[in-house]
């Protein structure tokens, strides 16, 4: 049993692996997936955790210099004990902002794999192989560098040292890690050397997974050595069976072996239909011996408008993406309204306590634009959401254009386009955010703007935007490779898609990911839609040095005309268009 204070302490949450390092950058231009999470992300991934009834979140890991990151990718652990102290500085915001939100934290220290860096990279710092890891005393005192720096650093906020800060519930030694029993007890040993006040988890990889190569069932249960360990206080196990049934009998199978010598929690499970989880659930609800569990995983707003996304296409059979709160039409495909709203209703079941109404979303930001009325707004936690408003006079009266879009697309992308706008006539804009308990103020009213041309925009969801196209099809699959674009127009050689706008012509910019290093699509104008002429194309590639993950060639096309208004892309080769923007006056 866990408490805090004299109360039973029992939570169902998210894992957030992003909590305190972006690894998911996915903007169309950028190279870099890495980065830092802004205050604004911080704000909006804690004020979701409450309103869901979660009272813990697990972030991922201490991130390590990787040579697969682009070299100017910032990270934590630079070089063994060297640490980057604007990274750290975001951690210390994290871990402030949780105690003002009143939600406690679980730090894993290591990882195992190499996403994000972990052991691979401290072996690799010393030309080692990440076998001798776990065994080669060097690399051990590596690791241990970094253990007591963050666990002696002052927090730059609050001025808390890591290891007195209650915020921190407990410390794990490490993310799915392969140790061997002494490696193990002699890293928990030497983290309660050093701060006996929180609670350990031992990050020993007790996992049960269905292998996609062989069929069958991986399992690994908790060690011994984590059990009989003083040093160590809590007792974790994943689960990503692909049967419900298996995943619960493996949960209690776990508890059976534990035996109840230690508090016992499920660190990560999913990727299950929603009636699946909901039995999980009430399992880990219903049995004492079980304190909590940690659903993977969950993603916050992108400053610059629409969500962060991470798709799983492993461990998630290239069908299960992270959710977000609360639930959206792109998250159908695995029943995210539904599954999220039973979530809530279970973090506040394992408390004890009533199903509080949700919450009235705050107003939104919009951010700046010109020229044309294609804008995006920084979303609003628990919006639904959004109605658009112009007027010609920042004070009104107010004109409803669009009801109730929502704001789940890829960053890097502008959110609405206004089309019914005029040429020449200047307007402001705010937005309003929506739920199921009303409406929210409105946001800042932003212009005025003057409108010198309009934007056309095709998201690739359907081919309702098009004027014709052969061969073309929309295609929704493998969203790692297309940087987590939910769909796109996929071509063969042969194929062609036109676009028609009620004007003339003046840019038209194609985004589209190609295996090839050669650009695959060209690109015919017309005034009559039937004499069509070639036209000079700019193509700007956006090649990353990152190979964790298998992107392929981002691919930007420009084309620049005020000759016609009929416009033609033609597919010399496999291509897939994620997005058509098309100004014109």
């Amino acid at each position: 049993m866990l408490k805090d204070g004299d109360k039973e302490f029992r939570f169902i949450s998210f894992n957030v692996p992003t909590l305190n390092y972006v690894e998911d950058e996915m903007k169309f231009e950028r190279k870099n997936p890495y980065g830092l999470p802004s205050e604004f992300e911080l704000h909006d991934v804690y004020k979701t955790i409450k309103e869901m009834g979660g009272q813990v979140v697990r972030s991922y890991t201490i991130p390590v210099r990787n040579t697969n990151f682009p070299s100017e990718s910032i990270t934590f652990v630079e070089a063994p004990g060297k640490f980057n102290e604007e990274a750290f500085k975001v951690m210390d915001l994290a871990i402030a902002l949780a105690a003002e939100y009143d939600i406690r934290l679980i730090v894993p220290l290591l990882n195992n794999w190499q996403w994000m860096g972990g052991r691979p990279n401290y072996a690799a710092f010393r030309d080692k192989t990440s076998e001798e890891f776990w065994t080669d005393r060097q690399l051990i005192e590596d690791f241990k560098k970094t253990v007591h720096y963050v666990l002696n650093r002052r927090n730059t906020v609050t001025g808390i040292l890591y290891k007195n800060d209650p915020t921190i519930m407990a410390w794990e030694t490490g993310n799915e890690l392969e140790n061997p029993p002494e490696w193990g007890i002699e890293i928990a040993r030497y983290i309660k050397s050093i701060d006996s006040k929180h609670l350990l988890i031992d990050g020993f990889h007790s996992v049960h997974v269905l292998e996609h190569s062989t069929g069958k069932l991986f399992q690994r249960w908790p060690q011994q050595y984590s059990i009989d360990e003083p040093a160590i206080d809590l007792i974790n196990a994943h689960f990503y069976e692909y049967d419900p049934q298996d995943m619960l009998n493996d949960m209690k199978k776990t508890v059976e072996l534990v035996g109840g010598k230690k508090p016992l929690f499920f660190g990560e499970f999913g990727f299950i239909s929603t009636p699946a989880m909901e039995r999980i659930v009430d399992y880990i609800i219903q049995e004492k011996a079980i304190v909590g569990g940690l659903i993977w995983s969950l993603r916050r707003h992108h400053p610059e408008g629409g969500f962060y996304q991470h798709s799983e296409p492993i461990i998630g059979y290239d069908y299960y993406r992270a959710y977000h709160w609360p639930g959206f039409n792109e998250g159908e495909i695995n029943d995210e309204r539904n599954l999220m709203s039973m979530l809530r209703r279970k973090a506040f079941e394992i408390q004890n306590k009533p199903v509080p109404p949700i919450s009235l979303p705050e107003a939104p930001n919009l951010l700046p634009f010109s020229d044309a009325p294609v804008f995006s707004w920084q979303g609003s936690m628990g919006a639904s959401g959004y109605n658009i408003e112009r007027a010609t006079n920042i004070n009104g009266p107010w004109a409803l254009i669009e009801y109730n879009i929502d704001d789940l697309d890829t960053p890097g992308f502008p959110l609405y386009s206004d089309e019914s706008a005029e040429l020449d006539q200047s307007y402001y804009y705010r937005i309003i955010a929506l739920n199921s308990q009303g409406k929210s103020a409105p946001s800042k009213p932003f212009g005025p703007i003057k409108v010198n041309y309009l934007t056309k925009t095709d998201r690739a969801v359907n081919l309702s935007i098009r004027d014709d196209s052969r061969n073309v099809e929309v295609k929704s699959s493998d969203w790692r490779s297309f940087k987590e674009a939910f769909s796109r127009l996929h071509g063969k050689k042969g194929a062609w898609i036109r676009y028609h706008v009620p004007g003339k012509l003046k840019e038209m910019r194609v985004y589209a990911y190609e295996k090839s290093t050669q650009p695959l699509l060209s690109f015919d104008v017309s005034k009559d839609n039937t004499n069509y002429q070639p036209i000079k194309v700019k193509t700007e590639a956006f090649t990353s040095s990152e190979n964790n993950y298998d992107y392929l060639v981002p691919r930007l096309y420009t084309i620049k005309t005020n000759n016609g208004s009929h416009i033609r892309a033609n597919f010399n080769g496999t291509s897939d268009i994620v997005r058509v923007e098309i100004d014109y006056y």
